[in-house]
């Protein structure tokens, strides 16, 4: 299951965003579902609720390129485009305790048998 999700993923990433395949198009993606793993503490539901909300704040980098923000005025893009990052090093550095991986994390899966 993890494989198919994985390569459907790919495939949505290479055709739906950038249109085929280019080199870097990830841009620091696998970077943020690491820290939704971490923030999610390796359960399925909390990991889903942390991609979602990074995904928000990817949406919202987008939407805010180019905007006059009121009483701030023009924000240069390239602080826009870090806001996904900077929210995930906040949330990160503020909000997870200790984040303990499983146990069997890296170790062979040997069917008993």
């Amino acid at each position: 299951m993890n494989g198919a999700l994985c390569g459907l993923a790919g495939v949505c990433l290479s055709m739906a965003q950038g249109n085929g395949f280019l080199r870097d198009m990830s841009a620091g993606r696998g970077y943020l579902a690491l820290a939704a793993l971490i923030f999610g503490k390796w359960r399925p539901w909390p990991v889903l609720g942390a991609c979602l909300l990074f995904a928000a704040a990817d949406a919202v980098q987008v939407r805010l390129q180019g905007a006059i923000l009121p009483a701030i005025g023009t924000v240069p893009v390239q602080l826009i485009q870090a806001l996904p990052y900077l929210i995930t090093v906040a949330i990160l550095a503020g909000f997870v305790g200790t984040a303990r991986p499983p146990r069997a994390l890296g170790k062979p899966y040997l069917p008993a048998g």
